[in-house]
């Protein structure tokens, strides 16, 4: 009876065994299935990105509104950053995408710049960016904070523009940019109007530095006032 017991308990034992084997395997399966799936989706997105800056070169004065530009940086920005966080910031592939990524971003500065000079400076929202410049090595304590007060404004404003890059990506457009504007290491650090800010900035500090988003906001505020007028005096009328 002893034999028996001790067989059953092994047998139990081992099946729940396998079977959390066999689970474990078959999400970490379909988590790379999704990766993979995201990473061919990035691929094609930096593709048709560069097209259409190629094209929006082409033709710099039509009508372009801020949002056609790069409504897609935003979109791989986040997919990036899924991959990184599930495949690590020092896998080969994930390191390869996000140098595209960056040159993307660069591209898009540049593109905003020739608009700018050939068509006006109300040709577009481009006085509206931050570049913004971080590490994944451990040795900035206030950037993933800092990550989370730009998504958040990137969100509230959907014209501003945020430029992030990896301060110790190996690419030597990165460094060049780096070097134009003398950003040393004291991350995180954010570029407003070709002016470096050192350290942990809020969302209140940003909106000093960047009066626009002020403008913007009473702006809302005085379309947010008239939308409600005008819903209380077509409910009015409609009592009448």
């Amino acid at each position: 009876m002893e034999w028996k017991k001790y067989a059953y308990t092994f047998l139990i034992t081992a099946a729940i065994f396998i079977t959390a084997i066999l689970a474990s395997n078959y999400f970490s399966q379909k988590k790379i299935t999704e990766i993979k799936d995201i990473e061919s989706q990035i691929s094609i997105d930096i593709s048709a990105s560069e097209t259409q800056f190629s094209l929006l070169s082409e033709l710099p004065c039509r009508e372009i509104s801020s949002s056609l530009l790069s409504k897609e940086l935003a979109t791989l920005g986040d997919k990036l950053s899924y991959m990184e966080e599930n495949r690590g910031s020092d896998d080969s592939e994930v390191l390869s995408l996000k140098k595209y990524y960056s040159l993307l971003q660069i591209k898009d500065f540049l593109l905003l710049q020739k608009i700018k000079d050939q068509c006006g400076s109300n040709s577009t929202n481009s006085g509206l960016f931050i570049m913004y410049f971080y590490s994944n090595k451990g040795d900035c304590g206030d950037c993933q904070k800092e990550g989370f007060v730009l998504t958040k404004l990137r969100q509230d404003y959907p014209d501003l523009r945020v430029y992030s890059f990896d301060y110790n990506l190996d690419l030597s457009a990165l460094e060049t940019l780096i070097s134009i504007y003398n950003i040393d290491k004291r991350l995180p650090v954010i570029l407003i109007n070709e002016k470096a800010y050192y350290g942990f900035k809020s969302v209140d500090d940003i909106k000093n530095i960047l009066p626009a988003l002020k403008v913007i906001d009473v702006e809302n505020a005085k379309a947010a006032a008239t939308a409600e007028k005008t819903k209380q005096s077509t409910t009015t009328k409609g009592q009448q």
